[in-house]
Order: C-alpha cells, then sequence, then structure tokens
C-alpha cells in the first residue's frame, strides 16, 4: 500500500493552513481512509484544534524527530477519525536542534516510514520556510499551497516555490506541487476573483476547486476541538473541504 504523504505549506500566517489540515483529514477520513496528521508547528494550533492540550502532552514530535522516539509512542487518536503526531511549544527548540545534524532534512521523511497502515500523512508546516518546512517538503509528495485571495497574501508563493525548486533539486526530486487552495473565499467581491486568476497566470499553478468559502463556522470549530466536519456537518465549508478531498483523491 502505497502512503501519499501531503505537506501543506504557506509560510505566511492566516491561510487557513492548519483548518484545511484539519478538515481534509476529517474528510478523508469519512471516505474510509486510513489519516495521520502531523503538526509541524510549535504554536500546536492543529493539535489544540482537534481537542488536544499540548499542555498535558510528556511527548510529541519534538521527541521523534530529535531524539529518535518511535511515532507510535506519540501518535493520538482523536475524535475527527484522523491520528495526529502532536506538537507543544518544545518543537520551537527543534530548529536549532536540527540545525547542526547531518541528514536533517529527512528527519520527517524517516518518522513517516516509521509509520505504517496509512493512506495519507498529512503535514501541518509551520509559517517559516526553516528547516521543518524543508524537511516536511523533503517527506512529501505533494504539496498544497492554501492561499487567502487577497493581493498580499500571495506575494509569499514565489519565496515557497523556489524553496520547492530546491527542494527537488536537491532532497526530493519527486515533489510535486499539487496547486493552490483558495482559503477564506468571497465569491461575491471582483478582487478575490481577479486575485485567484492572477496566481494561477502568474505561478503557472493548478487551482484546486471548489474555494474555501469565507466563514464564522471556521472560527467555531477549534473552540470545540473538532473540525468543522464535526461541528457544521451540512455547512458549505465543511462541503468544500469534502469536495477538494475528493478530487485530491483523484489525483493519486
Amino acid at each position: 500500500m502505497s502512503t501519499h504523504v501531503l505537506a501543506v505549506a504557506n509560510q505566511k500566517g492566516g491561510v487557513a493552513k492548519t483548518t484545511t489540515v484539519a478538515s481534509l483529514g476529517a474528510a478523508l477520513a469519512e471516505q474510509g481512509q486510513r489519516v495521520l496528521l502531523v503538526d509541524l508547528d510549535p504554536q500546536a494550533c492543529l493539535t489544540f484544534s482537534l481537542g488536544i492540550d499540548p499542555e498535558d502532552l510528556e511527548v510529541s514530535v519534538h521527541h521523534v524527530l530529535t531524539k529518535g522516539l518511535d511515532p507510535a509512542e506519540v501518535i493520538i487518536a482523536t475524535e475527527d477519525g484522523v491520528d495526529l503526531l502532536p506538537a507543544t511549544i518544545e518543537l520551537a527548540r527543534a530548529e536549532a536542534d536540527l540545525l547542526t545534524r547531518t541528514g536533517r532534512e529527512y528527519v520527517i521523511r524517516t518518522a513517516v516510514e516509521d509509520t505504517e497502515g496509512y493512506d495519507w500523512v498529512i503535514l501541518d508546516c509551520p509559517p517559516s520556510l526553516g528547516v521543518l518546512t524543508v524537511a516536511a517538503l523533503t517527506a512529501a509528495t505533494g504539496v498544497l499551497i492554501p492561499l487567502q485571495c487577497e493581493t498580499l497574501s500571495h506575494r509569499g508563493v514565489g519565496q515557497l516555490l523556489d524553496t520547492v525548486h530546491d527542494v527537488r533539486r536537491f532532497t526530493n526530486r519527486e515533489l510535486e506541487v499539487w496547486g493552490v487552495l483558495p482559503t477564506l473565499y468571497d465569491g461575491r467581491t471582483n478582487h478575490a476573483r481577479t486575485v485567484l486568476e492572477t496566481i494561477s497566470e502568474t505561478y503557472d499553478l493548478a487551482v484546486v476547486e471548489p474555494p474555501i468559502p469565507k466563514s464564522i463556522r471556521f472560527a467555531e470549530a477549534p473552540a470545540a476541538g473538532r473540525s468543522i466536519l464535526k461541528t457544521a456537518r451540512t455547512g458549505k465549508g465543511a462541503q468544500a473541504y469534502r469536495d477538494v478531498a475528493t478530487a485530491l483523491r483523484a489525483k493519486v
């Protein structure tokens, strides 16, 4: 069985990256896929949004990446039907710990290879282009770029694509950019539509459809410790992520 490893990356914060990881994971699980989510952000937003308090954790992904702990000892089953490799603030030290280490680009790939039985592993990259993001891209078969449809938010896409280019050259020739996922999308504005067209043309990237609509429901879900697929099952946002999950499965 081949495992699809998807990095969800954008070094700009506030583009619904973590929401995308949690919601896509839950959507794929609904479709009968076995899913592991990996929180690579020291702020541990993904961990928190799936109902786990990082403060209560003795071990986390930090121990897997820097101490060689078996992922099986750290993985937690969540109520959303996905498994989670959680993060804590300790992960902030991982960048420094890994900087001097030989083969640091491969630590996440090694951790993923040590897990078994998953159809999908989705990596929630930190909002930076540091060691952890490079290691996530080195581990991934595909990268999805969530993007808020505003002028400023797409300025970082070029930098991310430069990093992807370097990773392809040096550590992961197989890495593919699966496209841009429009988030916080307000289809009523011409501006949002124009930004989408510009990105597609400027960077020659596929746009993954449907766009994820702007919705207050997304803000409510993490507070409940569940994904939007559980807190607002029939809402437009939840349905959009189900459709995106279906589209991604068709890709592979």
